[in-house]
């Protein structure tokens, strides 16, 4: 099974590091002020590992 990005939304402080990093995997929840991983996203691992490293709450971890 192929590994899976997620956010811990309760961590997420709504920054948009990782929309700004990789938006073709994750989009920002205006109402909720979160970010999520798009469903169905083809996660490309530059792109995530450029999220994950950019996110200052560190919650944004491969599964």
């Amino acid at each position: 099974m192929a590994k899976q990005v997620v956010i811990d939304t309760e961590e997420c402080l709504g920054c948009e590091a990782c929309v700004e990093a990789c938006p073709d995997v994750f989009a920002f929840d205006e109402e909720a002020t979160k970010a999520y991983v798009i469903e169905g996203a083809e996660a490309g691992a530059d792109c995530v590992d450029d999220a994950i490293a950019s996110c200052p709450a560190e919650c944004i971890a491969w599964e």
